[in-house]
């Protein structure tokens, strides 16, 4: 089966995309054609996005599904009427909350993607530059300031995950890569003892770092699955042994990593400032 699925926002359209996939993730015998159409601000915009969606119907013989978090109630109502079947997120919840806080709510369209919280959003500008300048083992002299630091062997998913911590949560997050010499020995090295709380390690399938290392250098030792095989067992043996909790990355997409380490690592989520529609 394959069908067409339409994120349909007066903004960014990140929330209609991630509430959106959520659920269609249920459906995995269904393939999915997606479009995103965000900044739908106008009446002329919601028109033309009407135009595409029974466009699709029309061409595809069956409706195109719609995931929607438009505020504005005129261009929600004109999109709403298109041939798809339109599943509205804000009506979905509004009408809930509205009853239970017993006041009406009040429309406001991207409102969430303005500078709500200054403070949280330099704390985020702040988190990014210290992710950036503590990356690869870089100056753990600062360790003392970070939130958590990574340690693994090169090339499994350390850097990324760093940086989409200090994005979304605003944590500083500084990653340690593990040499030979640190995994051939059985104590923590010196610059990470006093952090010890803050360490969790990062694994990955020896078969997928040997691809991920071949392209970066090719045919050599570093990327030869014998060598990728060997860190990869010295280093979870290592975690094991300093009690580091650790997980792999093989498998878990980037946000699953991070959330994760959070909840093991037991570290309030910085949620002030959250993408918004």
């Amino acid at each position: 089966m394959k069908r067409s699925v339409f994120f349909i926002s007066d903004g960014t359209g990140i929330t209609a995309e991630t509430l959106g996939h959520s659920l269609l993730t249920q459906f995995d015998k269904v393939q999915f054609e997606a479009i995103t159409i965000p900044y739908i601000d106008t009446l002329e915009k919601a028109k033309s996005t009407v135009a595409k969606i029974n466009s699709c119907a029309k061409k595809e013989g069956q409706r195109p599904i719609i995931f929607s978090t438009l505020v504005n109630p005129k261009i929600r109502s004109l999109v709403e009427k298109s041939h798809g079947l339109f599943l509205d997120f804000f009506k979905t919840f509004l009408v809930s909350l509205e009853k239970e806080l017993n006041i009406a709510p009040t429309p406001h369209v991207g409102r969430m993607h303005g500078l709500v919280d200054y403070k949280s959003y330099m704390m985020r500008i702040e988190a990014v530059n210290y992710a950036l300048s503590h990356d690869d083992g870089l100056r753990p002299q600062n360790y003392d300031q970070s939130d958590l630091i990574l340690v693994g062997v090169s090339r499994c998913g350390k850097t990324p995950t760093c940086l989409y911590l200090a994005l979304q949560f605003g944590l500083f997050a500084a990653n340690y890569p593990f040499t030979e010499d640190d995994i051939n020995n059985a104590n923590l090295p010196t610059g990470l003892l006093p952090y010890k709380s803050k360490l969790f390690g990062l694994s990955i399938d020896p078969k997928r770092l040997h691809l991920i290392r071949q392209e970066r250098r090719p045919n050599s030792r570093y990327s030869s699955l014998e060598q990728c095989q060997l860190e990869v067992r010295k280093a979870e043996d290592f975690f094991k042994a300093n009690k580091i909790p650790f997980l792999s990355t093989t498998t878990r997409s980037i946000e699953e990593i991070a959330t994760s380490l959070i909840a093991t690592l037991g570290i309030k989520r910085q949620l002030g400032d959250m993408e918004h529609h």
